[in-house]
């Protein structure tokens, strides 16, 4: 056999190269590119991107549907074994003493969740049916766990989308809200300092909380228990103080590992075939619409509590009531100092997102139950 002969074998990976593999290798790059040089948060995006790039050569066999990646989304994906493993890591993280010495915060918590059930019911009149609308509208949690455990059980067909809006907008926090933050609120409610005198919480306070809400919210929301469960494991693996190897490893290579694997497996659904479609399009903005709404929405709720409590509560807090934990806190804190470098609003700012973090498993549950028994 000659070397003209076995050309088309050679060069088969380029003949079978489409404009779509281009345009979302391109894309691949791009998330590589803020990943690397931008650091926008890198260990999401670097894993998506180059799963996304692994799934565009063309007979490669690295979509989710084949080979490695098939194993990697049957176990880790369909059983919802790797964002269950991610918020186990994420409770080891999430400190909730700013929010048990602030309870009011958690009404920004709520506030934050309005982009969810707003962009339900937009998804719905432009002609998604029940469960992909509910799948979508989850994007608004700003939580990528949430939203693939949610889509995984009510609209698999749309998981690589939602996914991929949902982490792609986590990151993009600190472009999306700042401008936002200036537009609707003044430079003198930028400014309102907040007193903060440290309430000590126990430990056993600390220790009680996690299994009281798991209790709370599990006979609430069933359909919430296995994220709220997880979350709040992990969360006790860290202030019981007497599992400090568990905590540590919860924090580090559990969920390090988990979000490697659900990265990459994400960007492997993101093939020309199933990505470059119009649904897409539309799911990627109902999803910036839905973090558009959430914000303002929370922004908007801080406002009225800055009236209420005659300007004793920066509206700038309200922005954190989401679920990204802890870059929308620490952004929040961020642009109170930027405009007064004295103001430290950080500790407030916490207190909303972890009510924000909580908000967004509930508001995952409600859901889940609702839709669930009407399709």
């Amino acid at each position: 056999m000659d070397l003209v002969s076995l050309l088309p074998e050679l060069l088969k990976g380029i003949l079978h190269f489409t404009w779509g593999n281009a345009l979302m290798i391109a894309a691949a790059l791009v998330l590589i590119y803020l990943a690397i040089y931008k650091e926008i948060e890198p260990v999401l995006l670097l894993p998506i991107g180059f799963g996304c790039l692994l799934a565009n050569i063309p007979l490669a066999g690295m979509t989710a549907g084949e080979g490695m990646m098939a194993v990697l989304y049957n176990a880790g994906i369909s059983t919802e074994l790797f964002p269950l493993l991610i918020f186990v890591g994420v409770g080891a993280m999430i400190d909730f003493s700013p929010l048990l010495a602030q309870p009011r915060m958690a009404l920004l918590g709520a506030a934050g969740q309005f982009g969810i059930f707003g962009t339900l019911l937009l998804a719905i009149l432009i002609g998604f049916p029940l469960n992909e609308a509910a799948s979508i509208g989850v994007i608004g949690a700003i939580d990528g766990p949430t939203s693939i455990f949610v889509a995984t059980k009510l609209a698999p067909e749309l998981l690589a989308p939602i996914a991929v809006a949902a982490y792609s907008y986590m990151s993009l926090i600190p472009i999306i809200q700042p401008p936002l933050m200036k537009l609707l609120t003044t430079k003198k409610e930028r400014l309102i300092r907040m007193e903060y005198t440290p309430k000590p919480i126990s430990k056993k306070t600390l220790a009680f909380f996690p299994v009281l809400l798991t209790l709370v919210v599990g006979l609430l929301v069933p359909e919430a228990t296995p994220l709220i469960s997880m979350l709040m494991l992990g969360n006790l693996l860290k202030v019981s103080g007497v599992v400090d190897r568990l905590s540590k490893s919860a924090q580090n290579e559990i969920i390090n590992v988990a979000t490697l694997f659900l990265g990459l497996t994400i960007g492997a659904t993101m093939s020309a075939a199933s990505f470059l479609n119009l649904a897409t399009i539309k799911i990627l903005g109902l999803g910036l619409l839905a973090f558009v709404l959430d914000t303002v929405a929370g922004l908007l709720f801080g406002k009225l509590m800055a009236v209420l409590s005659r300007y004793k509560i920066n509206p700038l807090i309200g922005a954190a009531g989401i679920s990204a934990f802890p870059m929308a806190g620490r952004l929040a804190a961020k642009v109170a100092n930027d405009e007064d470098p004295d103001n430290f609003i950080l500790m407030h700012a916490m207190g909303a997102n972890t009510a924000g973090q909580l908000g967004s498993v509930i508001a995952g549950g409600i859901l889940l139950a609702i839709v669930s028994k009407l399709i």
